[in-house]
């Protein structure tokens, strides 16, 4: 394996040093049976779940919980009932971008609130949750929690005793950690989408999480021109909303002039791609080093794809 640090005078990929990392000359080891290794730990889900998980009542406030998944940097949140701790629903970055980024969501602000988005950020979490919440008990097996994730289509599965009470919650990037810096034999370039959404540097916040949201991804490409500059997820998005002046703003109700910036003022670090021959094994372990969920693919200067957690998972449950 090598990793390599492109200079932007040989590169046009973007303007800063992007980390790239290449597999060739590797794909000669034995093969990887993803199943085998996970079932290796079988019958112990929370040996690989993050027990530190908060939970809020359905009775906080949207700007609150915004706050509060900024803070911890969660990209979800379960929703539990404030006396019992019961599981009743959980909330996303995502939920947040369509409820203030013009998804259906965003249709509650104007048909309940009557456009008034103080009035809306203030109301109660549960109207903007989602109310069915796939669980595993918590002397369920790891084997199990992938499958329900990946059938489920969802990136978190919250951990359950058998009251209902949540006790941890496992992520996609949990299950990652099974596959990075092992040889898989398989590339990014069988698995990535190569359907590419991307966002224009002046694209403003707003548009940019309307086609996030209508689109169904959790993150998009930034380009200037042909040049990639960055890559900017629903979480970016929401921690923006949930600190500094965008939430004084937010708070205020005074948010449009915040919300029509341009997207490529969330770009806050370098951008991390691979190439299509990279094993996922590799690509992986690139995720988890910079606490990412997706890589950009660049061949020969050219953006042809991205992958993400969901597509590695995917690829290894094959």
């Amino acid at each position: 394996m090598k990793l390599e640090t492109h200079s932007p005078t040989k590169s046009k990929v973007q303007k800063k040093d992007p980390a790239m990392i290449s597999t060739s000359g590797t794909m000669d080891r034995g093969a990887f049976d993803f199943h085998t290794r996970i079932s290796e730990h079988e019958g112990d889900i929370m040996s690989v779940a993050t027990r530190d998980v908060i939970t809020i009542p359905p009775t906080t406030r949207i700007i609150d919980a915004i706050k509060t998944m900024t803070k911890k940097n969660f990209r979800h949140i379960p929703i539990t009932d404030a006396g019992t701790n019961r599981i009743e629903g959980i909330v996303s970055s995502f939920d947040v971008i369509d409820f203030l980024g013009g998804g259906d969501k965003n249709r509650l602000i104007e048909n309940r609130y009557h456009g008034n988005l103080l009035s809306a950020i203030n109301a109660n979490v549960s109207t903007i949750m989602q109310h069915r919440v796939v669980s595993i008990p918590s002397d369920g097996n790891i084997k199990e929690a992938f499958d329900l994730m990946l059938k489920n289509n969802i990136g978190s599965l919250p951990i359950v005793d058998s009251t209902n009470n949540v006790r941890a919650i496992c992520t996609e990037k949990d299950f990652l950690k099974f596959t990075a810096g092992i040889v898989t034999n398989k590339t990014v370039a069988d698995h990535m989408s190569k359907r590419v959404e991307k966002a224009p540097a002046e694209m403003t916040i707003s548009d940019a999480a309307k086609v996030m949201v209508k689109n169904h991804f959790r993150r998009l490409p930034v380009v200037k021109g042909d040049i990639l500059i960055g890559v900017v997820n629903a979480s970016d998005i929401m921690d923006f909303l949930g600190s500094g002046e965008a939430f004084e703003k937010l708070t205020t109700g005074n948010i449009h002039d915040i919300m029509d910036a341009p997207i490529s003022s969330l770009i806050g670090k370098d951008v991390v791609w691979t190439t299509s021959d990279t094993d996922l094994g590799k690509a992986s372990e690139l995720m988890i080093k910079n606490s990412i969920g997706a890589l950009p693919v660049i061949d020969n200067v050219k953006l042809c794809g991205i992958i993400t957690e969901r597509d590695v998972l995917r690829a290894m449950a094959e």
